[in-house]
């Protein structure tokens, strides 16, 4: 970058403080929860709409890369500055968490940290649905970025499903809002939709309107352990058709079992195949009612032992086992490649067979977990980046993995985002003819191609790769 444009974005942003050019500061900003490192020639902290409305002007007269940017927890390559430029770090718009209980909604500002949102709604008895692993660390800016999921997706559904409203500044630096504070609107096209999940390709949003549900009143828990890994696939298939909604059906194969064991003994079956954890919640006596079905089903279709939590404390330990399962599989081996193929729930049975024959196959040391309920799972590959020859396994095995989503009727990603791991796929799943209408959207947006340039449409000829 010309010194001349950084001195620009010096006088937009006088305090010295929250532009960085040091070498150290910028690699602070060259990767995130994925793969690759790449160096941003200058780092921007706006603290207001028009900062940054400022910024997109200037990066537009100078065909500047920008790339909005929050707590880097994501997992596809979503704020990496390939193409350098211009890194926007709106981790510091963190002053608005307004609860409107009247009706029933959040208006925040993008640096919010997703958690902070559920726990202040907590306090007027209502709640925010999406609850992706890292909301305790990740931005609500990022999660709408990327349309961020969870274990609670399964009953309430993925984070576009609770924005109602967004301020945004365009691409172009204009600002626009969409939506607002009503439950229903239908005036002219959803770009409310639109926006949320495009990974930061077409605006940069500055403020959103959330919708907020009441807090269910109780909850119940069980741990089902099986010794088939596809019975547990017929059992998820059978709840979902009985008539119960989980709140949360996770899943957790004997490789993620035996890792946590590992790392922090909770007393979980090492020898057994797959265990489900299971919530529902509404009213207390339906309930118990609930879970005890639940027991039913999966006794009925090969669960070895059904274990339903009686305390508040078990049914928290239940779930400190799934959380525990990401920091513990990197003690195995230190490189972490994960991955959120989707499929009908009615093709999970077959998704775990394919991703068995793909394990043996490029013996490669495969993880499985995820929200098996709605048929987001995490096939998690261990290896070390280190091994060229490991990695370049690895690659083939994830590109399968793709190919067996997409084959099932599947998605490349259920909350990840497509970022730069998943591009060179796209293609895959919406053809040659769906892929252009996007850019073509992407181009009328963003006629310069400024705003977080390189993401999910593929480059000619890219491919994934992690063995360099």
């Amino acid at each position: 970058m010309e010194n001349r444009v950084i001195e620009k974005i010096k006088r937009l942003i006088p305090d010295p403080k929250r532009v960085m050019t040091d070498i150290s500061d910028l690699y602070s900003y060259s990767y995130d929860g994925s793969f690759g490192t790449y160096l941003p020639d200058i780092v921007v902290q706006p603290k207001s709409k028009d900062e940054i409305v400022r910024l997109v002007q200037l990066a537009n007269q100078e065909k500047l890369p920008i790339y909005p940017r929050g707590q880097s927890t994501g997992l596809s390559g979503g704020s990496l500055p390939v193409k350098g430029g211009l890194v926007l770090d709106l981790s510091k718009m963190n002053q608005t968490l307004i609860i409107d209980p009247d009706n029933l909604v959040a208006i925040v500002s993008p640096g919010v940290l997703t958690a902070d949102i559920h726990k202040v709604a907590e306090q007027y008895g209502l709640m925010y649905p999406p609850d992706p692993s890292s909301s305790h660390v990740s931005t609500i800016g990022g999660n709408l970025a990327e349309n961020s999921g969870g274990p609670k997706g399964l009953k309430y559904g993925v984070t576009k499903d609770y924005v109602i409203g967004l301020e945004v500044v365009t691409p172009e630096g204009k600002v626009i809002r969409t939506g607002g504070k009503t439950v229903k609107n239908v005036t002219g096209y959803d770009l409310t939709k639109l926006i949320v999940g495009s990974e930061g390709t077409l605006g940069i949003i500055t403020e959103a309107i959330l919708r907020l549900i009441p807090k269910p009143p109780a909850t119940e828990t069980a741990m089902v352990i099986f010794n088939d890994i596809v019975d547990s696939g017929r059992a998820i298939s059978k709840i979902l058709t009985s008539g119960i909604l989980p709140s949360k059906l996770e899943l957790m194969d004997q490789a993620s079992i035996q890792a946590v064991e590992d790392y922090e003994p909770v007393g979980l079956p090492r020898d057994a195949e797959a265990i489900l954890l299971i919530e529902v919640d509404g009213h207390p006596l339906a309930m118990k009612d609930e879970i005890e079905k639940v027991k039913e089903i999966c006794s009925q279709l090969g669960a070895r032992e059904v274990k339903i939590a009686t305390t508040k404390e078990e049914r928290e330990e239940l779930w400190r086992a799934r959380k525990l399962v990401s920091p513990a599989i990197v003690k195995i081996k230190p490189t972490k490649i994960s991955e959120d193929a989707t499929v009908p729930r009615s093709k999970i049975p077959e998704m775990f067979k394919r991703l068995k024959e793909i394990k043996e196959k490029y013996q490669i040391h495969l993880v499985i977990f995820g929200h098996a309920g709605d048929g987001n799972l995490h096939p998690n590959i261990i290896a070390n980046k280190l091994d060229k020859e490991e990695m370049k396994r690895v690659e083939k095995a994830v590109e399968e993995i793709f190919r067996a989503t997409i084959e099932l009727g599947g998605t490349l990603s259920g909350e990840h985002g497509i970022g730069i791991m998943k591009a060179p796929f796209m293609k895959m799943e919406l053809g040659e003819e769906g892929l252009e209408m996007m850019k073509r959207i992407k181009k009328a947006w963003d006629p310069n191609n400024i705003l977080n340039p390189g993401k999910i449409f593929p480059e000619p000829g890219q491919k994934l790769v992690l063995s360099e």
